[in-house]
C-alpha cells in the first residue's frame, strides 16, 4: 500500500500525541495531557484486578492525576503501534503498552503489558485521542523489597501530595485477586 505524505504526516502526529500520552502520565504533565483528549473522551482499561471506565476529559485528568501521584512511580512505553486513518480526520491504532508501576504508599510493584486501541480525531487541526481502551496481557503485582531504594522520584517533586489527591473510587471496579 502506498502513502500520500499527508497519510505519513498524520501517521507520524498520531504516533507523537501517544508518546506525549506516555511521557505525560509519567511525569504529571497535566498541563500536557489536557492538550491529548478530545472533551468526550472514552476510557476502559481492563485490568488483572481492576476496571476504569470514564467519559469526558475532567475525569480522565482527574484520574490520571490522582493515579500518578507523589506516591508513584510509574513508567510505560507503547510500542509497535498500528495506525489506520479511517477518514481525513479520523484514526484507530493499536499499541502494546509495557509498564513499571510502583506503590510506595502501598509498597507494590505491578509490572505488565496491555494491547491498547485507541480512535483518534483532528480537532482544529490537532489529534487527539477520542477513545482510549486496554486489555491486559498480563500483569504481576509483588510486594516492593524491603531492600529497594528509588535514589529518583520525580513524582514525588511534581505529583499530587496526599491532601491534594480527590476520590476516583467511582471511576474503578475492583475484583478479587
Amino acid at each position: 500500500m502506498s502513502y500520500t505524505l499527508q497519510q505519513l504526516s498524520d501517521m507520524e502526529d498520531i504516533r507523537t500525541l501517544k508518546h506525549r500520552y506516555f511521557r505525560g502520565i509519567d511525569t504529571a504533565d497535566m498541563a500536557l495531557l489536557d492538550t491529548l483528549f478530545t472533551q468526550d473522551v472514552t476510557v476502559d482499561y481492563r485490568g488483572g484486578n481492576y476496571r476504569v471506565r470514564l467519559a469526558g476529559r475532567d475525569d480522565m485528568l482527574e484520574f490520571l492525576a490522582n493515579s500518578f501521584h507523589s506516591g508513584a512511580v510509574a513508567m510505560h512505553h507503547g510500542h509497535m503501534p498500528e495506525i489506520t486513518l479511517t477518514g481525513d480526520d479520523t484514526a484507530e491504532g493499536i499499541w502494546y503498552l509495557e509498564d513499571i508501576f510502583i506503590n510506595l504508599e502501598g509498597r507494590t510493584h505491578t509490572i505488565g503489558s496491555a494491547i491498547y486501541r485507541d480512535q483518534y480525531l483532528r480537532e482544529d487541526g490537532a489529534w487527539r485521542i477520542a477513545r482510549t481502551e486496554y486489555d491486559r496481557v498480563f500483569e504481576m503485582i509483588r510486594p516492593l523489597a524491603d531492600n529497594a531504594q528509588i535514589t529518583s522520584h520525580h513524582l514525588a517533586k511534581v505529583g499530587r501530595k496526599p491532601d491534594q489527591r480527590t476520590a476516583i473510587d467511582h471511576l474503578i471496579e475492583w475484583e478479587a485477586a
